[in-house]
């Protein structure tokens, strides 16, 4: 009998296969199904008749009236992508620029690590479920409307930029952050563990090198730190995308169509438009910061 010999590449791509199985599985069974009778649903008028749920094909229609007759369909989902598109970048630069504070020696740093990760324990859904969150969320917010401190803390922020002579628009876009600095760092708990455990992975021999070579600071950050974290910058953009859209009034949205006025084609085709546009942006910035990552092991 004629025995196979696997060569080391073979064997890592049958490893991956074997790791990758059990996801392929769950996905046939739990996710395939339901996502092409979505589409199917998308297409169709649902109503419960005598002998069950009945569908009434209208083909685009559901879509058409989602695009040309919804009153706030459109509204939303440009909110909603406008929204990502500024809350991104600044979950990711905080993130990083916490990992690398976290990630410096100094007396009670398990302390500071285990505060910023309190916002993703308190966003848990039992605490969620008890309305906590929200509560806590829409005090916050009132204060910040009725000119509470942090509006106060942005106004002086901007005097200061303008004095500097920074340009307008990135000193609004700066004292916009500032303002919505509760909802950033509650964005921000597991991005910060990633680049945490990113930072912990560089070879110290990295920076012991250029410490020999007369290398700052800065200049370790810049050529070391950043591009090591390219990667998990990537990782990172990819996971707020996905988690800033969950978390949208586009989601709010879809419920109520669904679940409320019991609209389900509508909803269907409403699910199906906004993962086009989900997908398309995760495409735009993978391919964008692809270009930019620098992989170590290779």
């Amino acid at each position: 009998m004629r025995h196979v010999r696997f060569t080391l590449q073979r064997k890592s791509v049958l490893m991956g296969m074997l790791f990758t199985l059990p996801w392929l599985i769950g996905f046939i069974f739990l996710f395939a199904v339901p996502l092409a009778q979505s589409f199917q649903f998308s297409l169709h008028e649902l109503k419960l008749g005598e002998s069950g749920l009945e569908l009434e094909y209208l083909g685009w229609d559901n879509y058409k009236n989602a695009f040309y007759v919804h009153a706030t369909f459109n509204r939303i989902l440009t909110e909603s992508v406008i929204g990502m598109a500024v809350n991104v970048p600044l979950i990711i630069f905080f993130s990083l620029f916490i990992a690398t504070v976290l990630n410096q020696r100094f007396r009670g740093r398990s302390i500071a690590r285990m505060i910023f990760f309190l916002p993703v324990i308190v966003s848990t859904g039992v605490i969620s479920s008890l309305g906590w969150a929200d509560y806590m969320s829409q005090a916050i917010g009132q204060t910040l409307a009725e000119g509470g401190f942090s509006s106060l803390g942005s106004f002086e922020l901007k005097g200061i930029l303008y004095d500097m002579g920074m340009n307008r628009g990135l000193v609004n876009y700066l004292a916009d952050a500032v303002d919505r600095i509760y909802d950033i760092i509650s964005s921000s708990g597991v991005q910060i563990l990633i680049f945490l455990a990113g930072l912990q992975s560089i070879p110290p021999s990295l920076y012991e090198a250029s410490r020999i070579e007369g290398a700052t600071g800065y200049e370790n950050f810049w050529k070391i730190t950043f591009p090591m974290m390219a990667p998990l910058i990537l990782t990172n953009v990819i996971y707020t995308i996905i988690d800033s859209f969950l978390n949208s009034r586009m989601a709010s949205l879809l419920k109520e169509t669904s679940f409320k006025l019991f609209d389900f084609g509508l909803s269907a085709a409403m699910s199906w438009i906004y993962f086009g546009v989900i997908v398309l942006l995760l495409g735009l910035f993978t391919a964008v910061i692809s270009r930019r990552a620098f992989y170590y092991d290779s």
